[in-house]
């Protein structure tokens, strides 16, 4: 069989560590980026799009997918200029397609981007990995942050195993702690404070999981018509993690919510990012029955794996090894691309830092040779199956 899957890295710009040089000798042939430092909610004008562009392509290479176009608050929230900030949401669709980028991922988390708890968990080898970790998730939210009323999300015994832990912790252990979760945006170097995380958990207050489940509905009912004549493709990227964290709304975390989202925005532009990291952190989710059935609005693949305990840790593993069929999920990506004669940008998502990058200031999760070594295992998992 052909291999129809597009192999991509994550660029952060013109700021991130690696240079397109880098990732061009790398061997991958597609880059995703975005334009990171236009602030959220202003258009993305043909002019910033097509700078960034040329760079990528002047050394061969295409722009594959855009990750992310991000979605502002007001919009999640259906608050204050949302109107406005559609209208400007659809006119950077516009003109982004104008260039013939028309992989959109984007994703409609309530503020944090991701969570971590531990962003140099040193793994059996030595390696520093990501992980989460609810214990220190509470202690964090309880003890840190102080988040008013947080303790009614937990129970009892919960709050004396996160007590218990924070009475036991340096404050070097703390600090560090509240630095990981409260990291800023991808491709941003302004981490959260945790004043300004207050304050934006208030204007979340009264939104439960169902209305801002609508207010998703209402963001892709109004701008799937115009994506549609463009001819894009919007992935929208799994909840990280794919469960509540300080009492903010999650609607984009298990097989039956993607179902509810494609089901009442039916539109075949409206897709999924199908990262393996993010729903196979989830106990319930079937990864291989997730994408059997939405394998037709998969645009973009995020590949990695996770390892989870049952105390709710979960942590990266290597690429091939951990709670995540790989081997399978591979399998029926290229039975899928091979069968329907179409192609899908993937990424090595994530990566382990190691010893002898550890000095390099990475953003978390995004090292050189730790992606590396995920994209050299995924592709000869990929040569190896096609040759069965």
């Amino acid at each position: 069989m052909e291999s129809k899957i597009i192999k991509t890295m994550r660029w952060y710009g013109d700021t991130d560590v690696l240079s397109l040089t880098d990732l061009k000798q790398a061997g991958v042939s597609g880059i995703v980026t975005a334009l990171h430092h236009i602030p959220v909610g202003e258009v993305w004008s043909i002019e910033e799009i097509r700078k960034t562009q040329q760079k990528i392509e002047n050394l061969g290479m295409k722009w594959e997918v855009v990750e992310s176009l991000p979605v502002h608050e007001n919009i999640k929230k259906k608050a204050g200029n949302y109107k406005q900030l559609i209208t400007n949401y659809i006119e950077s669709l516009k003109n982004l397609a104008s260039l013939y980028i028309k992989v959109i991922t984007y994703n409609f988390m309530p503020i944090l981007d991701w969570v971590r708890t531990d962003h140099h968990f040193k793994n059996t080898e030595g390696a520093e990995v990501l992980k989460y970790d609810p214990i220190k998730f509470r202690v964090f939210d309880l003890f840190l942050l102080k988040r008013p009323n947080a303790k009614n999300d937990y129970s009892e015994a919960q709050f004396l195993e996160a007590e218990e832990k924070y009475n036991s912790s340096s404050k070097e252990e703390l600090k560090i702690l509240s630095k990981s979760v409260m990291l800023g945006l991808p491709g941003s170097t302004v981490d959260f404070t945790e004043q300004d995380l207050l304050h934006q958990l208030e204007g979340y207050s009264e939104i439960t999981d169902d209305d801002l489940r609508e207010n998703l509905i209402y963001f892709l009912s109004e701008i799937c018509p115009a994506v549609e004549d463009l001819g894009i493709k919007m992935a929208i990227h799994p909840d990280d993690p794919p469960f509540s964290v300080l009492g903010l709304p999650r609607v984009v975390s298990k097989a039956s919510d993607l179902e509810y989202i494609f089901k009442n925005v039916a539109s075949k532009a409206n897709g999924l990012s199908y990262c393996t990291g993010s729903l196979g952190a989830q106990p319930d989710n079937d990864l291989i029955e997730i994408f059997k059935t939405h394998k037709e609005r998969v645009y973009f693949l995020h590949l990695r794996n996770v390892s989870k305990k049952e105390d709710g840790v979960f942590m990266e593993s290597d690429h091939l090894t951990g709670d995540v069929p790989m081997k399978k999920i591979m399998q029926l990506i290229l039975e899928h691309t091979n069968s329907c004669k179409r192609s899908i940008p993937m990424r090595p998502d994530h990566g382990y830092l190691h010893s002898l990058e550890k000095e390099k200031p990475y953003y978390a999760g995004y090292s050189f040779i730790g992606r590396l070594k995920g994209l050299a295992e995924l592709t000869g998992l990929e040569l190896g199956l096609n040759k069965e």
